[in-house]
């Protein structure tokens, strides 16, 4: 996924892009309003997600949010150290689609981006339209939790499928241990882990794909779509 990170501490601009991209995010750096609202040009230029730092040299946060919001429908999440309600309720209404306030986790953020664009992606379907995820051979077809590879079903349980469903979501991206059992087991991380490898494995095995879901060390899972 593309990201916009609209941030003018170079050294904060640094740092949290190394971590989003060795979260799978392609990210470009704006270090002010215009430079955003310039990099956004033409309709959201095929970014996922816009995350706007408020306290910009150039324009106020919130003004750069409106204009963001008047020229696409790009998800907006703002990053401020203003943790008033008034404040939050303020950037909402002028269309922000989340609010994080400083200092942040870095797996909540990833957890907020994650959530703000599958959201979208959502809301963005045609309506009617029958909602599938095609990754090379394998098929997943949502409405009716059916998968195939190459025609063939596969007979999967229902973590197994949730779990398929949620990574084939976005292809290459990380997705954290935490997240994962967080949604779709709908739980807390402890005690849990064993049974998300245990999935994981199942799942390879299943698919006789062993390569399809990679596993990226001390952070979680991600898909690697195979070639058609």
């Amino acid at each position: 996924m593309r990201l916009l990170l609209v941030e003018d501490d170079n050294h904060v601009a640094a740092a949290l892009s190394a971590v989003l991209a060795r979260h799978g995010f392609d990210v470009t750096h704006a270090r002010s309003g215009e430079e955003a609202l310039q990099a956004l040009v033409p309709e959201g230029a095929g970014f996922g997600v816009v995350l706007l730092d408020l306290g910009l040299p150039d324009q106020d946060g919130y003004e750069v949010c409106g204009k963001i919001r008047k020229r696409t429908s790009t998800p907006v999440i703002m990053v401020t150290a203003r943790s008033d309600v008034r404040s939050r309720i303020h950037g909402l209404n002028l269309g922000a689609d989340d609010y994080v306030v400083k200092p942040y986790d870095t797996g909540e953020l990833l957890a907020r981006i994650h959530a703000v664009s599958r959201r979208t992606a959502h809301e963005d379907a045609a309506p009617g339209a029958e909602p599938s995820l095609r990754l090379g051979s394998v098929l997943i077809e949502l409405p009716n939790r059916q998968v195939s590879v190459n025609g063939s079903v596969i007979q999967l349980t229902r973590k197994e499928f949730d779990l398929l469903a949620l990574l084939a979501q976005r292809p290459g991206v990380v997705f954290r241990r935490e997240q994962i059992i967080s949604e779709v087991w709908r739980t807390s991380w402890e005690g849990t882990g064993r049974t998300l490898e245990v999935h994981v494995a199942s799942l390879r095995a299943k698919l006789r794909m062993p390569a399809l879901i990679e596993t990226v060390r001390g952070v979680g899972y991600r898909l690697v779509a195979p070639a058609a």
